[in-house]
């Protein structure tokens, strides 16, 4: 048993004096691992230097030239264009894909190059979709009566419809309404066929505003001839006023109130159908923070130090395969 545990204690020594040598190794490889790492920086200190400042005077000059701005306009389709409206983005960015600037020169761009893929999508507001038209709260309730409101409402075909869309793009550097958002607008209005419904339907709303205002004149009247019957019956009587025709008082009350109401509906749609596609808000020349742009003057120069290690590691690779190779042969 003594010699066993003799042996034992023996091999225990010696697995240790194995592994602090192993560990003393390493600690020389990592130490002249990392003497070689510092002897090449330094003896290429100079072409790191170059390549550092080249980098970062691309990156700056990049940065500064391409920055990426997005831009975003809400619109209301008048007149049912809503169809019309997404055909010609899609013409429009057609166009931009296939790069013709002819086409975007002649539209009004000035810098047709500069502008990426412009994308339209419904603003989701079924209240106000109902509120425009109660027919289409009817048009819901049918729609969803087999299938979840939620995927109607963010349908298509259903979304198309909604009165408010939010067009957006994006332009390496700043834009001003002149030489983007205008010609954009002004081509989305460039429609025969919708110009001579916009003339007839505001021709129509400017008759039901002066037939309304006749109406409301008369209801005004109508009531005067009520005022002035019961300040005669309260002279004859000071203890009893009654009316035989409240109900009718009522009724021309409630009819002034829904008048009125349409008045301004009506005043505010002559505002929105100045053009047949009518322009709400414009937002313009926000700076897209997630581009790569904006961070050139850091990406660069560290790029091309790594790309240079890269191929000196490379070609030490290659010279010292090369020799065992030529070894090998001989």
């Amino acid at each position: 048993m003594s010699e066993d545990i003799k042996k034992n204690e023996e091999n225990q020594e010696i697995d240790l004096l194995q592994i602090s040598k192993s560990i003393g190794n390493g600690f020389q490889n990592l130490a002249f691992s990392l003497f070689k790492g510092i002897q090449f920086l330094v003896k290429n200190s100079i072409i790191i230097a170059i390549l550092f400042v080249i980098g970062l005077g691309i990156g700056l000059y990049l940065d500064s030239s391409e920055k990426k701005y997005n831009h975003q306009i809400i619109v209301i389709p008048n007149f049912q264009s809503n169809d019309y409206l997404y055909s010609k983005i899609d013409l429009i960015n057609a166009k931009i894909e296939d790069k013709d600037t002819l086409f975007l020169k002649a539209l009004g761009f000035s810098k047709p190059k500069s502008i990426s893929k412009i994308e339209i999508e419904p603003i989701i507001d079924a209240y106000t979709f109902v509120r425009y038209n109660e027919d289409n709260f009817d048009l819901l309730k049918l729609i969803a009566e087999n299938n979840d409101i939620d995927k109607v409402l963010k349908d298509k075909v259903t979304s198309k419809n909604y009165p408010y869309h939010l067009i957006s793009f994006s332009t390496k550097g700043k834009i001003t309404n002149e030489n983007t958002i205008d010609p954009l607008l002004k081509a989305l209005n460039d429609n025969a066929y919708f110009r001579v419904i916009q003339k007839n339907i505001i021709e129509n709303v400017k008759i039901k505003i002066q037939s309304n205002d006749n109406t409301l004149v008369q209801i005004d009247g109508i009531l005067n001839s009520f005022s002035n019957s019961a300040d005669n019956k309260s002279v004859k009587n000071d203890n009893l006023i009654y009316y035989n025709n409240n109900n009718q008082l009522n009724e021309v009350l409630k009819t002034k109130y829904e008048l009125i109401s349409e008045q301004g509906n009506r005043k505010i749609e002559l505002i929105n159908y100045q053009k047949i596609i009518k322009e709400v808000s414009v937002t313009a020349n926000i700076k897209n923070v997630t581009s790569i742009n904006g961070k050139l003057k850091l990406v660069l120069p560290f790029l091309f130090i790594s790309l240079f290690i890269l191929l000196r590691l490379f070609l030490s690779f290659y010279k010292t395969q090369s020799v065992r190779f030529k070894n090998s042969q001989q």
